[in-house]
């Protein structure tokens, strides 16, 4: 089971042992040993996948660990042993409702084990989902989730379409498809087990990001975000109405960082003109929006606020051809009780932001 933040790894703290041992009878059975690999477990070529849809896109042996000769294949979902309900009790918990509202449709789940005989072992999740921006959506929500990029983004990990890499554990997209690694090893000592999981994880990622199928192009929208000022891994897509705004629809939210200043720029793309056009018309609803004065591009602001506790959120937006382009304050930055002088040092001016805007919408 994914925690909310996968990044920080739960360890089970085992209690010590009294300086006098308790009598025999006392002792209760022995633990159960901790089960290893053998050495040469891979020297076969590692195991065989028995879910023939998914055996070509994992590779059987990557670095020193292969597929779990000993080791079980299950598969939910679509042409699959069990259905995808399934995989709510067995593998997802509390957390199948959010895979299921990015169109989940199929899973595969297996692990890889060590060559060289270790305990460590890597269990591998293979999700597709019923589009590519739905996949991708539930990438950006693993990597991003409602956390700040600045504090808690994983490294960028060279893998499939897209790849990201924390403590312990490894996210990989590609078209319809997301992997989720994760690395065990229950004698090492914390630093142990984030060295190993560092070396045992991204071969596999690697291996099984260049097998399977789809587009590597994440959707059009993430794609037309500025590149200047990025922060690693700080992109969010959603496939519901961005910023939280009733008919809107999907896009994807850039995070920036220059200096101290901070801010997030909104991207939307749509099948045609008519189609960006009927989102400006919506946000043009928006309690309080107003026409940008003085701009040689068509353009809007207003104000976004969750609830009274909440700080308020400036947002500038525009349409250029088929897609709306938006450059707003950065809420992790700001308080409700922030003075404005202190708001000022951490975000973008009007004038900044309109010199952004501007950039996006009458730019190349």
């Amino acid at each position: 089971m994914l925690a909310r933040h996968p990044w920080l790894l739960a360890l089970v703290l085992l209690p010590g042992c009294d300086k006098k041992p308790p009598p025999e009878a006392d002792k209760g059975s022995a633990p159960p040993p901790i089960e290893s690999s053998k050495p040469g477990t891979c020297a076969g070529g590692g195991g065989t996948v028995s879910d023939k849809l998914s055996a070509p896109m994992f590779a059987r042996t990557a670095g020193d660990y292969c597929v779990d000769p000993n080791g079980e294949t299950r598969a939910y979902g679509e042409n699959a042993p069990a259905n995808v309900d399934k995989v709510c009790t067995e593998l997802f918990d509390g957390e199948c409702e959010v895979y299921k509202s990015f169109g989940l449709r199929r899973v595969v789940t297996l692990r890889y084990v060590d060559g060289k005989g270790s305990p460590g072992a890597v269990s591998v999740n293979l999700s597709h989902f019923a589009s590519k921006e739905g996949a991708y959506a539930f990438f950006t929500k693993r990597v991003v989730a409602d956390s700040d990029p600045v504090e808690s983004a994983p490294a960028k990990l060279e893998a499939g379409g897209a790849g990201a890499a924390g403590t312990g554990i490894a996210y990989v997209w590609r078209g319809e498809h997301v992997v989720e690694l994760s690395y065990t090893n229950e004698v090492e000592s914390p630093d142990q087990l984030k060295a190993s999981a560092q070396k045992a994880i991204p071969p596999i990622a690697k291996a099984i990001g260049d097998k399977i199928t789809g587009d590597k192009e994440p959707p059009r929208a993430a794609l037309a975000l500025p590149s200047a000022g990025l922060i690693a891994m700080g992109v969010s897509f959603t496939t519901g109405d961005v910023l939280g705004i009733s008919g809107v629809g999907p896009g994807a939210v850039g995070f920036y960082k220059e200096g101290a200043k901070r801010w997030r720029t909104l991207s939307l793309a749509r099948a045609d003109e008519a189609g960006a056009k009927d989102v400006l018309a919506t946000l043009k609803k928006v309690d309080g929006a107003k026409a940008l004065k003085g701009a040689t591009f068509e353009g809007l602001s207003f104000q976004r606020r969750d609830d009274d506790s909440s700080p308020k959120i400036g947002w500038m937006v525009c349409r250029k051809g088929a897609q709306v382009f938006g450059v707003g304050d950065e809420e992790h930055v700001l308080t409700g009780a922030m003075a404005a002088a202190d708001a000022q040092k951490v975000s973008l001016s009007e004038a900044e932001k309109n010199e952004r805007l501007k950039a996006l919408c009458e730019g190349k």
